[in-house]
């Protein structure tokens, strides 16, 4: 941060003058607010304890200012920010980039004052952040997500110490961390060594019989390499139970949140019957709920979104979508469009992306893609034709682009999605090929003429 003195500026024109600029920082804060004086800058510095915080909001009331923008500087702007919106005064979240995009110099000023000088011309846009109560849960659904991350290492670790014990579960069971992966790991720790006495904890579900399982379980049982397995054991224990403890917790946050209107309410039936078995069977019916009475629509009717990904998205976004005004201005944000630029029918290089957006969300869209790619339905197929023609990553991203637009379209509008079906949907394509064709055609002077009956057709489509 530059030490020159502050200096005042050339004035661009004034939109709003209640407002201040703040540039942020890990152990003060600078603040411009409105000049009391021409040509005086109204600067200040203030610590970033919480009394000093309230001390810059009292000092920004009395002077009027309805509103504050500041960078997104690490997580040090939390605290400022959330103080702001309970005294009421308007927060703006601006990214960094878009002061730098911003033509002009802030030479001989200090970056609170050019702050506060683009804020006050409305040159500034703040960054989506869902109100205070979403943002009570994007916290706690966000840490939640970590420790699940830290529990996967800690199954990586239990993974690597039966490898280097030539402990085959993993080829004995399809997952180590269901019943009988888990069962077996236990007994091991516990100091269970016979492969015949470590096969017959086989869950009855199990596609392998007992002595094909045995014969993965005999091991060199290296006593650094138990430890090191009952030390990761105890961790994914430990940090399992954390998640529990989120669990119930974000369980009693949604109740919080729902709406009156949808109390006590429970979502309709599932078209996808094999979908909402498989919700009752992995005990996700009561969450399901739950989003539905705080979204007010079932997002896990649209086809990939399971109640993992609806939660996400409630979660990170709220049931509220209003700061878009389109489902394409969504879709942006979501960083879920194509990244190609032209100039004069000249593809440019690819730049680097920008980091904004919701890349959790976006990330569950494109996994819950993924799943479409063999199923029997319209986004399945949609997905199955961008795939021939260009790759799966494309088609992953197309997908996704599509399941960001249905789920804008739910929660902004309340629109319920209707799945039309594989043969539905090729059909519909195979028409607009066909009119594409004849008005291509038509344009050269020629007509198409049909070389088999229009059923046979229909029947080839299908």
């Amino acid at each position: 941060m530059s030490k020159k003195k502050a200096k005042s500026i050339a004035a661009l024109p004034v939109m709003r003058r209640d407002v201040a600029g703040v540039d942020i920082g890990s152990t003060q804060h600078w603040v411009a607010a409105p000049q009391s004086e021409p040509d005086t800058p109204n600067v200040r510095v203030f610590g970033t304890t919480t009394g000093a915080l309230e001390e810059l909001i009292d000092w920004l009331a009395s002077l009027g200012v309805k509103s504050v923008a500041m960078e997104s500087t690490s997580v040090y702007w939390i605290p400022l920010y959330e103080l702001l919106e309970a005294r009421g005064i308007e927060a703006v979240l601006v990214n960094a980039r878009h002061l730098r995009n911003v033509p002009g110099r802030k030479t001989d000023m200090r970056d609170c004052q050019w702050i506060q000088t683009l804020h006050s011309c409305g040159l500034l846009m703040g960054s989506f952040r869902p109100p205070g109560q979403i943002a009570r849960v994007r916290a706690i659904h966000r840490q939640q997500g970590n420790l699940v991350r830290e529990r996967t290492r800690a199954v990586q670790w239990m993974q690597k110490a039966l490898d280097q014990m030539n402990v085959q579960v993993h080829r004995a069971v399809a997952d180590i961390t269901g019943t009988t992966g888990m069962a077996i790991v236990r007994a091991i720790v516990a100091g269970v060594r016979d492969p015949n006495k470590l096969a017959e904890l086989r869950d009855a579900r199990c596609a392998k019989p007992q002595d094909v399982i045995a014969k993965h379980l005999r091991g060199t049982w290296r006593d650094e390499h138990l430890f090191n397995l009952g030390s990761a054991l105890r961790l994914y224990d430990f940090v399992t139970s954390e998640i529990e403890r989120y669990d119930r917790l974000l369980d009693d946050e949604l109740v919080l949140l729902e709406s009156e209107e949808h109390h006590d309410q429970s979502p309709p039936p599932l078209p996808n019957k094999i979908k909402e078995k498989k919700i009752i069977r992995e005990d996700k019916a009561e969450r399901r709920d739950r989003l539905f009475r705080v979204a007010g629509v079932d997002l896990t009717r649209i086809d990939g979104i399971g109640v993992d990904a609806a939660s996400t998205i409630i979660d990170e976004l709220g049931p509220d979508l209003s700061a878009f005004p389109t489902e394409h201005h969504f879709v942006s944000w979501l960083r879920l469009c194509p990244n190609q630029a032209y100039s004069a029918g000249v593809p440019l290089p690819k730049k680097r992306k920008n980091g904004m957006g919701s890349s959790r969300v976006a990330s569950v869209l494109r996994m819950a893609a993924t799943t479409l790619a063999r199923s029997n339905t319209a986004l399945g197929a949609y997905y199955r034709r961008i795939s021939q023609r260009k790759d799966a990553a494309v088609a992953i991203l197309a997908t996704a682009r599509k399941l960001a637009c249905l789920v804008y379209r739910a929660l902004r509008y309340g629109t319920e999605y209707t799945d039309q079906g594989a043969e539905a949907y090729e059909r519909l394509h195979q028409e607009r090929r066909l009119k594409s064709l004849k008005h291509a055609a038509q344009t050269l002077g020629f007509d198409l003429v049909p070389t088999a009956p229009t059923e046979a057709l229909a029947a080839s489509v299908a």
